[in-house]
């Protein structure tokens, strides 16, 4: 199984039309979340090619982009109907 990192992605985009594709490009890669922040599990390749989509969908003027490594996945408390983050032994794409 390929070594995952956890990070924690979020985004604060202006536009509608760059909004539903921030949203497109960070559920493609994540594990769970809520409205634009996202529990991401990823690879050193797959965190290249999320930087390399979502440069693409935003502007960099008005747009807003944080990818923040979680490096203690163990010490995470999650709280009310949160779901603790977790790194499957496969994922589903489709």
């Amino acid at each position: 199984m390929p070594d995952r990192a956890l990070y924690l992605a979020a985004y604060d985009v202006t536009d509608p039309d760059r909004l539903q594709a921030a949203l497109r490009v960070l559920k493609g890669y994540a594990s769970g979340g809520q409205k634009s922040v996202f529990e991401c599990f990823l690879t050193a390749r797959e965190r290249a090619a999320m930087l390399v989509e979502i440069r693409a969908v935003l502007d960099i003027a008005e747009d807003r982009f944080l990818l923040l490594p979680l490096p203690d996945a163990g010490g995470i408390r999650a709280l009310g109907i949160a779901v603790q983050p977790s790194d499957p032994e496969f994922y589903y794409v489709g």
